[in-house]
């Protein structure tokens, strides 16, 4: 038996504590969507209003190395930085920045459960509800700083190893 829309978001932590009427508000803008292993749903650099909600299965999380650098024409292919499962967010920062997406997120399982959000739907909820507009980006917020968080240490991780190989050169 598959989860309701409104289960889905109770699990997740970008609606922690709201309301059953609160969750019921945001369930009625999601649109379920499924997708199978490989589908690509955003693409890195390129601009999106979606943010989406894993409801089962997976995402990736990719990025073009060569982007960085200036080596993007030298054909490096995607690194998947992390994978993401049930109950997290992806393309949560177009809901702050409207911007470019920073990676490319590819469907990572068969029969990958997402709901999809639009940006102008979900700002037009919170300023309608300002309470829930509030909680929304507290949570936001949190998730943003864990994020960052997270790719920090992966960033320092990858420079510890390139420090070494570099080391082993010399």
């Amino acid at each position: 038996m598959q989860p309701s829309v409104r289960t889905i978001l109770a699990t997740t932590e970008i609606f922690d504590n709201f309301s059953d009427g609160q969750l019921t508000l945001v369930a009625a803008l999601c649109t379920p969507v499924t997708y199978n292993r490989g589908h690509v749903l955003l693409n890195e650099n390129e601009a999106s209003d979606e943010m989406y909600v894993i409801g089962r299965g997976g995402v990736e999380v990719l990025v073009n190395p060569g982007a960085v650098g200036g080596l993007a024409h030298q054909g490096m292919a995607p690194v998947v930085l992390t994978e993401l499962r049930q109950g997290q967010v992806v393309g949560e920062v177009a809901l702050v920045d409207q911007g470019v997406r920073s990676a490319t997120i590819r469907v990572s399982r068969d029969d990958t459960l997402l709901l999809r959000l639009r940006r102008d739907q979900l700002m037009r909820l919170c300023e309608t509800y300002p309470v829930l507009g509030y909680k929304l980006m507290r949570n936001l917020a949190s998730e943003l700083a864990t994020k960052i968080r997270n790719t920090d240490w992966l960033v320092r991780q990858y420079q510890l190893q390139l420090r070494g190989e570099a080391d082993e050169k010399q």
